[in-house]
């Protein structure tokens, strides 16, 4: 047998005389060995067959964009920490959303349906927004063909073998952002003037519980961004994880390091973490996109890193 003369190359090392099942769960890795692991980046990535298929779709149900084999995840995940979805209800039928994380952010993309979150329940039509809190029961039933896009953070609980907390001491509430109100609050946003440090005319979505943060979850910001014509993003980065639907943009595009995405209608755009990414309008209209990032950790880590270039 070779000596293995390197701390590097040992392997994990287990107890040598463990005297119960509590000391033999014990494992030991040293300074060479336990930093060296290689996990895959996160890929920059435009997902446009999963909106196809879901306009296609002829049953209920959900359409994960999963990245987890590229990133040797073993749990659905577009990105470490969140999971994004497409999800149909077709007209008559319900879909059952009570789902394992702490919360869940919707959008609207077509259709009519009514939410129903434990006792409460709202009616919903194109390009509303709303917060679902994990693990309630909850469901969606449409009155007309309808479409969503939805992120939660479902693998930040698989990762971390959690489960929500539900009732008062739950992290989030239910809250509905109704598209005429989203349309007013955008267009006091885009009427104000922006200087040089700021990262364009977006509104921010927060909630009563977050509203301390300015976030819409612990862990996860929401922003409706908007270009307006003929004009971008300067190129920047940050910490965390970004996740986009293209709500409007022809013809428009980011630029996430160095390769170009193309936007189309209602695809989902990752940006993987600290990378060099902008987004470009070349067209006549004001393009709008939502982001999901999960910030909310670099914020209270104070480790953010935004930088324009």
């Amino acid at each position: 047998m070779s000596t293995v003369n390197d701390m590097a190359e040992m392997p994990v090392q287990l107890p040598s005389n463990p005297a119960n099942a509590a000391e033999a769960r014990g494992r030991y890795f040293n300074s060479g060995n336990a930093f060296n692991i290689k996990l895959p980046p996160v890929p920059g990535k435009i997902f446009t067959a999963e909106p196809t298929a879901a306009f296609a779709l002829e049953k209920t149900d959900f359409i994960n964009c999963d990245l987890s084999a590229e990133m040797k995840c073993p749990f659905p995940a577009t990105t470490p920490l969140m999971l994004a979805r497409y999800a149909v209800v077709k007209s008559g039928e319900t879909l059952d959303t009570k789902l394992t994380n702490t919360a869940s952010i919707w959008y609207v993309i077509q259709g009519k349906a009514v939410l129903a979150v434990g006792d409460e329940k709202a009616v919903l039509g194109k390009s509303d927004v709303f917060l679902l809190p994990g693990g309630v029961v909850s469901a969606i039933t449409a009155s007309e063909d309808s479409i969503f896009w939805m992120v939660g953070n479902d693998p930040q609980l698989m990762f971390d073998a959690s489960m929500p907390i539900t009732g008062e001491q739950a992290a989030v509430s239910f809250v509905h952002y109704p598209a005429g109100e989203i349309s007013h609050q955008l267009d006091v946003v885009y009427g104000s003037n922006a200087n040089a440090g700021t990262s364009g005319h977006a509104l921010i979505f927060s909630a009563e519980k977050t509203e301390a943060s300015r976030n819409i979850t612990t862990t996860m910001t929401l922003s409706l961004n908007t270009l307006k014509p003929r004009s971008f993003q300067p190129p920047h980065k940050h910490n965390s994880a970004a996740i986009t639907l293209v709500i409007n943009g022809d013809p428009a595009y980011s630029m996430v390091a160095d390769a170009k995405c193309a936007w189309s209608p209602w695809a989902t755009l990752v940006t993987p973490p600290a990378a060099k990414h902008s987004h470009h309008n070349d067209g006549d209209t004001r393009a709008e996109f939502l982001i999901v990032q999960d910030g909310g950790f670099y914020y209270h880590a104070r480790t953010m890193g935004f930088e324009f270039y």
